[in-house]
């Protein structure tokens, strides 16, 4: 874009810019001639997707501000009211967690929402993603809007859309708010509503507390066993995030008492200011938690991410310490668990990703229970499982990304850190009950089905060149496809953007059934899977490896583990060489 253009673009967003931190954000630009400052903000713009909308802090539409809520929520209100007849009556929930601009966000979709003549229902207070995802349903909801930028570092924000559903929005209602953003005018020509007048006529309503108990009591019947409780005692932590009191409030009401909570990281804080990154994920996020842990003798640490929709666990380690599970380890134990102890009848099904542990598919199998997979996101999880639902009848029992997202039971249709939390409490107090720790059923998933070991590796690139880079490194791998890794032949590749699966063996080309995402997948003829695919909500590209190794009787879970870990360093350290190479 021509610096002129930049410029103009600028000007004319100070001019209507309603935010006066963010109007002197471009002032401030304009009279510094900051040409890089103006074309990272005004160069491109934030992509409504099929998870909305996130991104860094400040001005211009490549920023999360006002002015982008605003715009955003006058597209999906004029969607709304063209695709969801009733959606006047029916009304728009409207949650946010405790982030730099989330009330103001809040207020401002709230204002904008009661101008299109649909009310919104407004949490009064923060609330966590799972219980407004579950309040979209629980109400009758056109929609949701959740602010919040999940786990990501204190200078980001997002905007997060439900379908009526209870399930983030998927094609086509996704590229259709988007369209109708684009044809949203100056800010001037968008009706708002001061929450005065809007109160005053029934379009700005507060959600009260009966929605939270009826998230409990469907938490609570997610339940399989009731033993042991006495047994486990817990350290949580909410990561400086709105999931505290509401996580501690569950885990009273399902019988745990022994809790510790990490004080210094109780109340919501904008800043998470004892944590680099407040993503359990990180290292270092959970060293509080853990200290804690150490002092108190606790069985079980769990934390939840800021917004609480994702739920890490640590153990104590025989050899010391605690260990951090992952969250494929986390989705197994979820698997055995539900199916081993769930009593109901019927068929029951459980849905992950393509990037999540093949063990799972293991479990399901063994269990008999139906097992099916779909690309990397919640969003996709949720949707299919009610598609199956309908068609079959089977009943969803777990939903799980590797990336510490679960989805127990019908409670929330997104992941649900919360209700994930009491049941893995739940989950070690029936192993404690019976003399046994987590990592005992660990072992014992792995001696049955395999010891599925996985690695992810991230690379950070920021800004315009980094995501040009991504880009580049995904159409090299597409060009110049590798035909072996380390050693070991490429057998399968399958390009899910294309939507075609490649068989080296056979030079056989099928077409694949899910839709269309920017993932490569790379099967070598040991059983090694190697995925690449861009992060869809931060400045990342991911990498996925996965080995198998079979536990002989006579062998240690150590020496498999250890000659497994070998083998995904090797594959991996191989496969980051070709990247470097594009």
């Amino acid at each position: 874009m021509r610096e002129e253009e930049l410029r103009r673009l600028a000007s004319a967003w100070a001019a209507e810019d309603p935010d006066p931190a963010t109007r002197l954000e471009v002032t401030t630009l304009l009279q510094r001639d900051d040409v890089e400052g103006l074309r990272e903000r005004f160069g491109s713009r934030l992509e409504f997707g099929t998870a909305g909308i996130r991104g860094i802090l400040g001005a211009g539409p490549n920023r999360m501000n006002r002015m982008v809520v605003m715009r955003t929520t006058a597209g999906l209100a004029a969607y709304l009211k063209a695709k969801v007849p009733d959606a006047a009556r029916r009304g728009v929930v409207v949650g946010y967690d405790a982030r730099h601009l989330s009330l103001q966000a809040s207020q401002d979709v709230a204002s904008i929402l009661g101008g299109h003549g649909i009310p919104a229902l407004v949490f009064p207070d923060f609330a966590p993603t799972p219980l407004t995802a579950f309040a979209v349903r629980h109400l009758g909801a056109a929609a949701g809007v959740m602010i919040t930028a999940s786990h990501n570092p204190p200078e980001y924000n997002g905007y997060k859309v439900y379908w009526s559903n209870g399930a983030q929005i998927v094609p086509p209602h996704d590229r259709g708010i988007s369209e109708a953003i684009d044809r949203v005018g100056p800010l001037a020509s968008i009706p708002r509503m001061e929450e005065k007048d809007a109160r005053a006529k029934g379009l700005w309503r507060d959600i009260d507390g009966e929605t939270t108990r009826a998230y409990l009591e469907s938490v609570a019947r997610q339940s399989v066993t009731s033993d042991g409780k006495d047994l486990v005692e817990i350290v949580y932590t909410p990561l400086h995030g709105v999931g505290g009191a509401l996580a501690l409030r569950a885990l009273r009401e399902h019988g745990f008492t022994k809790l510790h909570v990490v004080q210094e990281q109780f109340d919501p804080d904008p800043d998470f200011p004892t944590v680099r990154f407040p993503n359990p994920e990180e290292a270092g996020a959970m060293d509080l938690a853990i200290a804690l842990a150490q002092r108190t003798g606790a069985s079980l640490v769990l934390a939840n991410d800021p917004d609480a929709d994702r739920l890490a666990v640590a153990v104590p380690d025989p050899r010391g310490g605690y260990r951090l599970l992952s969250g494929n380890e986390i989705g197994l134990l979820f698997t055995e668990y539900l199916l081993a102890n769930d009593p109901r009848e019927g068929e029951r099904l459980v849905l992950s990703t393509i990037v999540s542990t093949p063990g799972a598919r293991a479990i399901a199998e063994h269990h008999g229970a139906r097992y099916d997979e779909v690309l990397t996101g919640f969003k996709w999880i949720a949707n299919r499982a009610m598609e199956i639902e309908a068609e079959t009848g089977a009943r969803f029992v777990l939903g799980f990304e590797e990336a510490l997202g679960y989805s127990i039971g019908t409670t929330c249709r997104d992941k649900d850190g919360i209700g994930a939390a009491v049941i893995f409490a739940e989950l070690a107090a029936h192993a404690a009950a019976r003399g046994r720790t987590i990592l005992d059923e660990l072992e014992s998933i792995w001696r049955t089905h395999g010891l599925y070991l996985s690695r992810q590796h991230s690379v950070t690139l920021q800004g315009e060149e980094g995501k040009a880079r991504i880009d580049a490194i995904m159409e090299g791998l597409r060009k110049d496809s590798p035909l072996a890794i380390d050693g070991k032949r490429v057998v399968l590749g399958r390009d899910y953007r294309e939507g075609v699966e490649r068989d080296a063996r056979t030079g056989e080309v099928r077409e694949l059934s899910l839709p269309s995402s920017n993932v490569l997948s790379f099967f070598l003829e040991d059983g090694t899977r190697i995925i690449a695919r861009p992060s869809g909500t931060e400045p990342k590209i991911k990498y996925y490896v996965d080995v198998r190794v079979d536990v002989a009787p006579d062998v240690s879970i150590a020496e498999a583990e250890a000659a497994g870990r070998r083998t995904l360093e090797s594959r991996l350290g191989a496969f980051l060489d070709h990247v470097r190479s594009i």
